[in-house]
């Protein structure tokens, strides 16, 4: 590990960050930004490797966690707890860990990743088993915490992915599909929330809403299993069944009446075509 290479750690491209106008920060961050696609560009073929490993757990009863510290650790947290309402699958399908617990959500809990015990123990909470794929999320891919969750769910046969923004890392080691997206030294030195998190976000989106689409959870380009969970989501809907029922030439208010009767797009569509 002392052998690594960061990228993630290298120094900034740019000098006298403080003598800036705020214009030219904006403009040189932005350049930096336009690189991070890029660099999950080639990454997809690890990505797609990635996408049917936890897609086959999935179907077959498993579940998808996410680990990961700090920035990382939010970031999963984030994508696992917008499955639900969008897509329509239980709380716990897709689940998000962070070291920490909960508190890290909102604020740095000094010295959580460095254990490497405790993101296993963390995922032993969960019950975690060999029908589950557990992904790590750390641009360093160096985190003691996420290194030592994923080795362990080796020895149990358990299948495991990961995103990281450093070449040939411990944690890209210690993964059965590792997903290494390489953006480069950030802005501010080391400041691993920018361009790393902006990877790390872009894929998770590619994972999960690749995962969902392959569990039947949309129809079309649809989020036919949405949660109903507020005004602008119940609208969508009704929306979403005039357009499927077209044909019958539905009224909004009968399409929202049929739509909350059944609680989601798909059902509400089944009932009214098998009717």
């Amino acid at each position: 590990m002392n052998n690594l290479i960061k990228v993630t750690e290298q120094p900034s491209h740019y000098r006298h960050l403080e003598q800036m106008q705020v214009s030219e920060l904006l403009m040189h961050i932005n350049q930096e930004d336009q690189l991070v696609p890029q660099a999950v560009q080639k990454a997809l073929p690890q990505i797609e490797q990635l996408v049917h490993a936890a897609s086959d757990k999935m179907l077959a009863g498993g579940r998808l966690f996410y680990i990961g510290a700090g920035t990382s650790g939010r970031l999963g947290i984030l994508d696992a707890s917008e499955c639900p309402p969008t897509y329509g699958v239980p709380y716990g399908l897709v689940v998000g860990i962070i070291a920490g617990g909960d508190n890290a959500i909102t604020m740095a809990v000094e010295f959580a990743e460095d254990s490497l015990e405790q993101g296993w123990a963390d995922l032993l909470h969960y019950q975690v088993s060999a029908k589950d794929v557990v992904v790590g999320v750390a641009a360093s891919g160096t985190t003691p915490y996420v290194l030592g969750a994923l080795r362990q769910c080796r020895k149990k046969g358990i299948t495991t992915g990961c995103i990281v923004c450093n070449p040939g890392s411990p944690v890209a080691e210690a993964a059965d599909y590792p997903v290494e997206v390489i953006v480069g030294p950030e802005f501010v030195t080391g400041s691993t929330r920018m361009k790393s998190g902006t990877a790390q976000k872009l894929v998770l989106n590619m994972i999960s809403t690749s995962v969902m689409i392959q569990l039947g959870r949309v129809h079309d380009n649809s989020m036919v299993n949405m949660q109903l969970s507020n005004d602008k989501l119940i609208d969508r809907g009704v929306k979403m069944v005039q357009e499927q029922l077209g044909n019958l030439q539905l009224s909004y208010d009968k399409a929202k009446e049929l739509l909350l009767a059944h609680g989601s797009v798909k059902k509400a569509v089944e009932a009214a075509m098998a009717s």
